[in-house]
């Protein structure tokens, strides 16, 4: 039993102590990450779906040229920017049941539309907004979960959930080739507009599913299925750390200048602006790219080989977010370091164009380990911002946010569709990513180190001023007894 009971911590995390809160647990874990998890899995569907409709067809029915695929993603970047930071806070205000499927029916109307384009002007408008929309999904989602769950729960759900928008992209693949295959051509269709109509009858169920089901924040919940006192429990399981911050809803007038007045925003900002460039490989599909520049291989095969990259991002990504929780300090950083190695390695190899192909599918497939860092990177900042849900929220969407400013112009510097099949400015490019991922994580760990540190001495000096408070009033209470001891004594002489 003992054995099992291990087995279990790690996989899955503290058990808890009662079974009122095993069953509050097993509810919240279904239908949190049931409705996110779908979610965010036709999200990276819609967005994987448009660089496997590029190798599928749709570059030469559009008579694309030069980067404009490039530009395709800029421009979805560029919505997601401006949509990041009020999603986010939006969630403050309207309940998270309706402002998530809202957004998504949104993108999926967007996502039917792509499949009618005439030309690439019209995906360019579409794709704007469609990043508008979805950026509300992944740092949304990510502040919900740490509205939920305990830091030692945390890290393996951020997994399970990022995994889902990967499973989303290896979905994808295997969907274009079938579409390719059985679908092109079918109602005078391409195959890849055929792609677009069925992510975009997958999307809008998911959305009806959230509208229902969806249980908001712990302090806001009307769920159905959960009891009054499992809404209470789920309040107070959070309360018993200290260091956590429940309270929703509320927008503070001095929320800036407390942001921008510590270390937090900037320092969590910069990791993942820095960090998320090292998932390149996959966002911009040079494989995928790399195989249709060097010839050889069909359209399905196109579609499917890069989906051994995505397989083992998700098997990364899984393995390093049950690590981190089951460790005793539940740190995160190993993981940035993993991925950053990993990274460097499948560069040098791609740069070394006389080796064999084989070293080269090594090398793509190897580079799905850049993705592991994403959920583990996320849960880190919901630890380090748990005592203020405000600041919390901010910095999560922040994170994105300035990853996807650098990820707006990174791909078209480094990662043009014309490098194909070489990328050879991406490769140096993505080991100095590397590189100062490395130089970046040790810079948060030790900040976040330093704060703990000057926190503990801070609360120790409370302790202390506490004691002598409490020792001085004792003093003085001392003396007034004497004297009045005194006092009556020569009244009764």
């Amino acid at each position: 039993m003992a054995v099992m009971h291990k087995i279990r911590h790690f996989v899955w995390g503290e058990v808890p102590a009662s079974k009122t809160e095993r069953k509050l647990l097993l509810k919240i874990d279904w239908f949190i990450l049931s409705y996110c998890c779908l979610m965010y899995f036709s999200n990276y569907l819609d967005r994987s779906n448009v660089s496997n409709a590029y190798v599928s067809g749709m570059r030469e029915e559009l008579n694309m040229h030069g980067t404009q695929f490039n530009q395709i993603n800029t421009i979805f970047t560029c919505g997601y920017i401006v949509g990041m930071i009020p999603n986010n806070l939006m969630l403050q205000v309207v309940p998270p049941r309706i402002w998530f499927p809202s957004m998504q029916i949104i993108w999926g109307v967007l996502t039917f539309c792509t499949s009618a384009v005439r030309n690439v002007q019209q995906i360019y408008a579409i794709r704007f907004f469609q990043g508008m929309a979805e950026s509300s999904t992944f740092v949304g989602t990510h502040y919900i979960l740490g509205s939920w769950y305990k830091p030692g729960e945390l890290g393996k759900r951020s997994g399970i959930f990022t995994s889902s928008g990967l499973i989303g992209t290896l979905f994808s693949g295997v969907l274009q080739a079938a579409v390719y295959t059985h679908l092109n051509g079918v109602a005078g269709r391409s195959g890849w507009r055929w792609l677009f109509i069925i992510d975009g009858v997958i999307t809008l169920p998911i959305a009806v599913y959230g509208y229902l089901m969806f249980p908001d924040v712990p302090t806001t919940t009307k769920a159905f299925y959960l009891s009054e006192e499992e809404r209470l429990l789920s309040c107070e399981r959070l309360e018993s750390d200290k260091e956590k911050d429940i309270e929703h809803g509320h927008l503070s007038l001095n929320l800036v200048r407390r942001i921008l007045g510590r270390w937090r925003w900037y320092g969590c900002s910069l990791l993942f602006a820095v960090s998320g460039e090292t998932e390149s490989f996959g966002s911009n599909n040079l494989m995928g790219q790399w195989l249709k520049a060097i010839g050889g291989f069909t359209v399905p095969q196109i579609d499917y080989y890069p989906s051994g990259m995505t397989a083992f991002a998700i098997a990364s990504t899984l393995v390093c977010a049950t690590w981190t929780d089951a460790s005793k300090s539940r740190a995160r950083w190993p993981v940035l370091v993993y991925m950053s190695i990993s990274g460097i390695i499948a560069s040098i190899c791609i740069l070394i164009w006389s080796s064999p192909i084989g070293l080269k599918f090594f090398a793509y497939y190897l580079a799905g380990a850049t993705y592991a860092g994403q959920a583990t990177t996320f849960a880190w900042a919901n630890q380090i911002c748990a005592d203020n849900h405000q600041e919390r929220a901010v910095v999560l969407a922040s994170m994105n946010m300035w990853n996807n400013v650098v990820n707006a112009w990174w791909p078209l510097v480094f990662y043009p569709a014309t490098d194909a099949p070489r990328f050879t400015k991406g490769m140096w490019a993505m080991i100095g990513t590397c590189i100062a991922t490395l130089l970046v994580t040790w810079l948060v760990w030790y900040l976040e180190r330093r704060e703990k540190r000057q926190k503990t001495r801070r609360q120790s000096e409370e302790v202390v001023e506490k004691r002598s408070a409490k020792s001085v009033d004792v003093d003085e209470k001392s003396l007034r007894s004497h004297a009045e001891s005194s006092r009556r004594s020569r009244e009764s002489a």
